[in-house]
């Protein structure tokens, strides 16, 4: 290999090792942003202030948009980082297997979850997890650990369980007792189920591959 060579070999490596890095503090700078506005509600007197200075609506328009914005960024780094597996992305574990279909499993309640809290009316699902979107969060957030070893996992997941935590115990503190199923109909219950199990069935067929790249199955 003659110096011109070297050269050009030097300069791509230079590139793919600062793409590397900027990917990684893309994914950082997303986490902290989200986190940073969801913090907002835990703290009543801040967001009492906002409400009052922009109104209700301009106070959960600007938070949507804000924290819409946020979670692109950290969707779009968190892609990116798994093309750099074992660069710039060390893997630290390798699961096994049957950590992966438990993680998958455990999806599926994540999704029923995720659809409960957003059902308009009373199912006893939402009654019995209270803070149903924090628990599809939590399980979320726990079967990716499960089933990833790779650092940009780590840092994502471990933070979205954390930050679950802590703001079910800040909800706890603040006497929320959150959702009730009294008045539940059994149909409600079955709605949910079956719109958690289309939406886990679209993000494993299809989400997962078109928002990170990496498809679940097929």
């Amino acid at each position: 290999m003659n110096g011109r060579s070297v050269g050009r070999f030097w300069c791509r490596h230079c590139q793919s090792v600062d793409l590397g890095g900027n990917v990684m503090m893309l994914l950082i700078v997303g986490l902290i942003a989200f986190f940073a506005i969801h913090l907002i509600p835990a703290n009543p007197d801040l967001r009492k202030s906002l409400v009052e200075r922009f109104g209700e609506g301009g106070y959960k328009g600007a938070f949507a948009v804000a924290s819409l914005a946020a979670f692109a960024v950290i969707v779009m780094g968190f892609g990116k980082m798994q093309h750099y597996l074992g660069s710039k992305n060390p893997v630290l574990f390798e699961a096994p297997m049957w950590s992966k279909h438990l993680a998958a499993v455990l999806m599926v309640v994540s999704f029923v979850a995720l659809a409960s809290a957003y059902f308009p009316s009373p199912t006893r699902i939402a009654g019995a997890l209270k803070h149903p979107m924090l628990v599809a969060v939590k399980v979320w957030a726990l079967a990716h650990l499960m089933a990833n070893g790779d650092v940009a996992s780590l840092a994502l997941f471990s933070s979205f369980l954390a930050y679950a935590v802590y703001a079910r115990i800040s909800l706890k503190r603040r006497g929320d007792t959150g959702r009730s199923g009294e008045g539940a109909r059994l149909i409600n219950d079955a709605i949910v189920v079956g719109i958690g199990l289309t939406l886990y069935l679209l993000m494993a067929f299809y989400g997962h591959a078109l928002l990170i790249g990496v498809p679940v199955i097929g």
